[in-house]
């Protein structure tokens, strides 16, 4: 196997991985599960993970730089701080990616007994907060947003949406997936002294 071969095998392996523990949860994904799924022997797998908590770990990091790469290629675009945000917060809400949000939920439960989960759960969730404080600062700079405590206002903007995300993940009949765009473009807005119509 050519290396190029093996990290083009790889990396479908990791969408794989995802796909799978997103449907299955992390407690319930076999190596075999994994491996069925991509067409492929259980041997391959091991061959590129050891062992089925390091397959899992992999996948967690691997779903992690998916979502920072999406992150990166907001903050570095030169569009105005209000067009950032509203792109960061659509990116981040709860809806046409709630398959994804299922495999943060499980991983953030179990992060307090994985210190792997807990290390890269922990650098996902600061860089979220860290991009909103960026873009946040970046608007009070040029007059698009009035406040005072962007940190703060980052802190609680990223909470309620991982709040909604986990209530709606589950408890989907009680939760509606179609109200929580507005619910979070009000709670925003009233951070910023800024219309809801404006992130919408």
């Amino acid at each position: 196997m050519t290396r190029r071969l093996a990290e083009v095998r790889l990396d479908a392996l990791l969408r794989t991985a995802c796909d799978v523990i997103a449907e299955r949860g992390l407690a319930n994904t076999r190596t075999a599960d994994v491996a069925r799924a991509a067409g492929v022997s259980q041997a391959l797998v091991f061959y590129h993970f050891a062992t089925k908590e390091r397959l899992l770990a992999q996948a967690f990091a691997y779903a992690t730089e998916q979502d920072l790469q999406k992150l990166d290629a907001i903050l570095q675009s030169a569009t105005p701080p209000l067009d950032r945000l509203r792109k960061l917060v659509r990116l981040y809400t709860p809806g046409a990616r709630a398959k994804a949000w299922t495999m943060w939920i499980d991983g953030w439960s179990e992060s307090p007994r994985t210190p792997e989960l807990e290390k890269i759960s922990r650098r996902r969730v600061l860089r979220w907060r860290e991009a909103v404080r960026e873009v946040i600062s970046d608007g009070v700079r040029d007059g698009s947003f009035t406040c005072e405590d962007a940190q703060g206002a980052a802190w609680r903007i990223t909470s309620l949406i991982d709040g909604l995300a986990v209530q709606s993940s589950a408890h989907p009949r009680i939760v509606p997936k179609a109200a929580i765009g507005g619910w979070v473009n009000e709670a925003v807005a009233r951070e910023l002294t800024i219309k809801p119509e404006q992130l919408a």
